[in-house]
């Protein structure tokens, strides 16, 4: 697992369908939840798909950031672009459609891909469902996922920073 190399923090670049859900919110979280823990580092998110390209993030993800006390830097959707796989340590699905999605685009030799919710301890879910099509109770559920995937992949930061 690619961690951070001398005075570079960890980078990881989170990826979901159309980036005005799921991965934005990965994006927000880990910002927050790092600058609580002190550390540094370097994430953005993006999308596999272009259908929501230059949109914000969907008004029930901005809601539930909010409820939670969780901030988002502005935000417009972008697509992931070949330089992501060269810049960032991770790159992070939200499902396994996403990963597999992201090793097509990937060049050889790209970052480490995988599921966010490999992190996430103690929870069977390996996808983070997609919350677009269902209510206010989707937002919840996939807030709660994804707050789980990047607690536990923060903590394995601060694990591999220390040993």
């Amino acid at each position: 697992m690619p961690m951070s190399t001398g005075n570079t923090p960890p980078s990881v670049l989170f990826v979901c369908t159309g980036n005005i859900c799921r991965s934005p919110t990965a994006h927000a979280l880990t910002l927050h939840m790092a600058t609580a823990r002190k550390l540094r580092v370097i994430v953005d998110s993006a999308a596999i798909s272009g259908e929501e390209l230059g949109h914000p993030p969907d008004r029930r993800a901005l809601a539930e950031l909010r409820r939670r006390g969780v901030s988002m830097l502005p935000h417009r959707a972008r697509r992931v672009q070949p330089a992501d796989f060269q810049r960032f340590g991770l790159v992070l699905g939200m499902t396994g459609a996403h990963v597999d999605a992201l090793r097509r685009m990937a060049p050889a030799h790209a970052a480490n891909i995988g599921l966010l919710m490999r992190y996430a301890d103690g929870h069977g879910a390996i996808d983070v469902p997609d919350p677009w099509f269902g209510g206010e109770q989707d937002f919840i559920e996939a807030f709660d996922l994804i707050e789980a995937g990047v607690d536990g992949l923060l903590r394995h930061w601060s694990t591999a920073e220390a040993g």
